[in-house]
């Protein structure tokens, strides 16, 4: 996790011999041969990028949002292209893209880089495109109860480019709206034609 502190997933610290173990089991399992130089410290690589990738588990992503600042300005907010990285739930493969979220506050914003950690909260842990565009939305919502809040994630997945259908290159793309978002086409417009910019 970015910030302050650089959060690591505390039950993989903990079970590091175990994760280790059933590191090498799989190796062995896959017919490689554990003791040759290359992989002889793989299962301790692995545990330790566990470790990492995994640090939002350690996170509530709604105190990410905690510290906010009491402002009048009631125009639409962008923070957009913030880069991500998870792991699909359903193969363990990593997906990773942009994050883009808009918000019109109703008095209350928050820092521009605790959208970037509310992104990161969300996404390192075990995930699917979708429910990371709901929560962000959610999240943001329930935090800053703003007028409105659109966010839009694209993805690439190695589960469909390197496996499967085998389609490198292709995006997904996934939006949330709330509140006025919702019910305003002119809004959303104007979210999308500045993310084109």
């Amino acid at each position: 996790m970015a910030g302050k502190k650089d959060y690591v997933n505390s039950a993989v610290s903990s079970n590091r011999e175990q994760i280790e173990h059933h590191v090498r089991e799989i190796l062995k399992l896959i017919g490689e041969d554990v003791e040759r130089e290359g992989l002889l410290e793989t299962p301790a690589r692995v545990t330790r990028m566990y470790e990492e990738i995994f640090a939002g588990y350690e996170v509530d992503p709604r105190e990410v949002l905690g510290v906010t600042f009491d402002e009048q300005h009631e125009e639409l907010v962008i923070v957009r292209d913030i880069v991500y990285y998870s792991q699909c739930e359903h193969h363990m493969a990593p997906f990773f893209g942009k994050a883009h979220i808009g918000y019109i506050p109703s008095g209350k914003i928050a820092g521009l880089s605790k959208l970037a950690r509310l992104v990161e909260a969300v996404t390192r842990r075990l995930q699917v495109q979708e429910r990371i565009t709901s929560q962000i939305a959610n999240i943001m919502d329930e935090v800053l109860q703003p007028h409105g809040v659109m966010v839009v994630v694209e993805g690439e997945h190695l589960c469909m480019c390197a496996r499967g259908v085998k389609k490198p290159g292709s995006k997904t793309v996934t939006s949330a709206v709330r509140g006025d978002f919702r019910t305003s086409a002119a809004l959303r417009s104007e979210f999308l034609s500045l993310l084109k910019q």
